[in-house]
């Protein structure tokens, strides 16, 4: 396969980092930093639980969810300074909704948006345009109240005296209605051990990667790895991925570090000082998983999991049943790029983590971290994708690379 020049470029990588700056909430008191890009990635955690008990469902897609999601975090990331209730009430004027999102688009995504395709750009436009409440739709919106939700019984408690903080409590209450007819939204309510699940996930929220380092913006697990997800899937779009594929991809990345907040985020230093070390953390890891999240999940999640957050950095492939994670990426391209085979591709949404991580420094040290370790990280990083691995399933890295600085 001749390699070819990536779609996804820079400026398509940092508007969505910009989501990392964006504060929620900061009219009130808050214990702890709650952004954009965390929420967002909350929302996606929870429109998966709700996904699991919808797919049945006439009209459900994942692809139109995974999509879904990430429109309306570009469209968030532009309109922040929108407050919500200004927000809903432009959204209720079909007119004013329609040229604010045309504004949004035209003034502030289209070149951004380009290098993705035409029809990419056309399914942008379109998601703000059609005014149906699919089931894809009601599950985004139900994920999107949940996680605001989950973000105000934090602030409820730290604002107990706050002018407003009734009328926000009675206007979430009354909104929970909305989603009573939905059998996902009900069973999540209801199941205590699907809700402890979400809260666990929420707690990647705290978690700071580069917790030593200096670094503005600060950025959380739950971030990082949203981030890793909207990657991975616009490079499963560049090669052409199955929707399979493209969706294994896309929630492989947003639940890869899933493990991570049992265990704490530890650096790849670390893992490679002692021989052996990142094995012994790996099964670790598996044990802390059986005893903390399988024991809570449904059962039938257990096999979506496991592929996520075990060898999640592995190609792998379904044969007769059979998993298959020894087949390269061109491979998968050339012989098993077809739903049957439920592929996923690791060593792309490897390549997506490290891309992360590069982004991740790069933002800190053109905010003034002086830290050597960060310009270390990045240099490394760059030299692993320009010489190491330039190529990854059609993918030049290399030149993708060489564009950043």
């Amino acid at each position: 396969m001749v390699p070819h020049k990536p779609s996804i470029q820079k400026s398509m990588l940092m508007k969505l980092f910009d989501a990392a700056f964006i504060q929620r909430w900061n009219d009130k008191v808050r214990p702890v930093d709650l952004t954009e890009l965390d929420k967002q990635a909350h929302k996606m955690v929870i429109a998966y639980c709700l996904g699991k008990s919808e797919e049945t469902t006439p009209g459900f897609n994942w692809i139109e969810i995974i999509e879904g999601g990430i429109f309306e975090l570009l469209q968030r990331i532009v309109l922040t300074d929108l407050k919500p209730p200004v927000f809903h009430k432009i959204r209720s004027d079909a007119d004013k909704y329609r040229r604010l999102n045309n504004w949004v688009y035209e003034e502030h995504l289209k070149d951004i948006l380009a290098p993705l395709g035409k029809d990419f750009c056309e399914r942008f436009q379109n998601y703000f345009t059609q005014t149906d409440e699919n089931i894809n739709r009601q599950i985004l919106s139900a994920a999107h109240f949940y996680a605001t939700k989950w973000e105000f019984d934090i602030i409820e408690k730290a604002n107990p005296n706050s002018y407003d903080i009734e009328e926000i409590k009675a206007d979430i209450q009354s909104k929970q209605a909305k989603y009573s007819n939905l059998p996902g939204f009900q069973r999540l309510v209801k199941d205590k051990n699907i809700t402890r699940f979400i809260n666990l996930c929420g707690e990647l929220r705290f978690q700071i990667r580069w917790s030593n380092i200096y670094r503005i913006p600060k950025t959380s697990v739950m971030g990082h790895m949203l981030f890793v997800a909207i990657v991975s899937y616009l490079f499963s779009l560049e090669i052409n991925a199955c929707p399979q594929r493209a969706i294994n991809n896309f929630f492989t990345g947003l639940f890869h570090d899933l493990p991570e907040v049992l265990t704490r985020d530890i650096i790849s230093p670390v893992k490679r000082a002692v021989e052996g070390l990142d094995d012994l953390i790996k099964d670790y890891e598996v044990e802390m998983m059986q005893k903390e999240v399988y024991s809570i999940l449904p059962s039938a999640w257990h096999t979506d999991i496991k592929m996520f957050t075990e060898h999640e950095f592995s190609n792998t492939v379904v044969i007769n049943n059979k998993i298959n994670d020894k087949v390269d990426n061109d491979t998968i391209n050339q012989k098993y790029n077809h739903d049957r085979f439920n592929p996923r591709d690791g060593k792309l949404i490897k390549a997506a983590d490290m891309l992360a991580a590069f982004i991740e420094a790069h933002v800190a040290t053109l905010n003034g971290s002086a830290s050597q370790d960060l310009h270390d990280a990045k240099k490394n990083i760059k030299y692993i994708y320009q010489s190491e691995h330039k190529h990854i399933a059609g993918i030049d890295f290399g030149r993708l690379y060489h564009n950043l600085d």
